[in-house]
């Protein structure tokens, strides 16, 4: 009797001991299990977020075009910013670069650049009787532009040249320039006068004055039919068939 509770005090005892160490060995296996994650995410995030460092070039001077292809092959990329004027870059090419030449940065880092507008101007160039072609390139070699363009008819400055400008010959530089081009006179329109019967030459002072063309057919002195007809719509420049007798 004695031998049986002693056995099955033992194997009580060894049930204990077995469960215990397995309570203890549970929190260990997970918090080591935890560590191997965190170890391993650690590792992971340094291999992916590693990146060769790489020198950045001059781009002083060079075209965005050509600045792109520098940076592309160094593993970076052109991020234009804005434009400042600068008297000896050419307009369109950049005259700064936030990070200095010679640098080493992080591949695929953008480079912010500022891209030259030419040399600051102190007054506007004269554009009056200029065509608008000729105009546009006198303000581009300035580094302007002309923002509004208006059509006029004008009596005095030929058709498609500028009649005006805002802001005008040797004042203040400004952004908006606007300039009059000009559509030539008004037309000036006439009832056609009636020249059947007259003499050729009282009709030639009259459409002479009306800034009218003539153009003839026979010989005489005398009008014995026209074109267009008597009271028909005439501008200058018109011509006036007559036919003579």
């Amino acid at each position: 009797m004695n031998a049986i509770e002693g056995k099955r005090k033992t194997s009580q005892g060894e049930y204990l001991h077995k469960e215990i160490s397995n309570l203890i060995r549970f929190p260990l296996y997970m918090l080591l299990f935890i560590l191997l994650g965190l170890v391993f995410g650690y590792l992971t995030f340094k291999v992916l977020s590693f990146s060769r460092t790489v020198e950045v070039p001059d781009l002083y001077g060079k075209s965005p075009l050509e600045s792109n292809k520098l940076l592309t092959r160094n593993g970076l990329y052109l991020k234009i910013e804005g434009e400042d004027y600068d008297s000896t870059v050419p307009v369109g090419n950049i005259v700064r670069q936030d990070v200095p030449a010679g640098n080493k940065v992080k591949e695929r880092r953008g480079i912010k650049v500022i891209i030259s507008k030419g040399p600051r101007v102190k007054s506007v160039p004269m554009l009056v009787n200029e065509t608008l072609l000729n105009a546009e390139s006198i303000l581009l070699q300035k580094g302007l532009k002309i923002a509004k363009v208006i059509m006029v008819h004008s009596d005095i400055v030929e058709k498609d040249k500028i009649v005006a400008q805002k802001p005008g010959p040797d004042e203040q530089v400004s952004d908006h320039i606007t300039v009059l081009v000009s559509l030539g006179p008004y037309d000036i329109i006439y009832h056609c006068p009636d020249f059947k019967g007259m003499s050729f030459e009282q009709a030639k002072e009259i459409i002479k004055k009306l800034n009218l063309k003539i153009e003839t057919e026979d010989s005489g002195e005398k009008i014995e039919t026209q074109k267009p007809e008597p009271g028909r719509w005439v501008k200058a420049g018109d011509t006036i068939h007559l036919k003579l007798f």
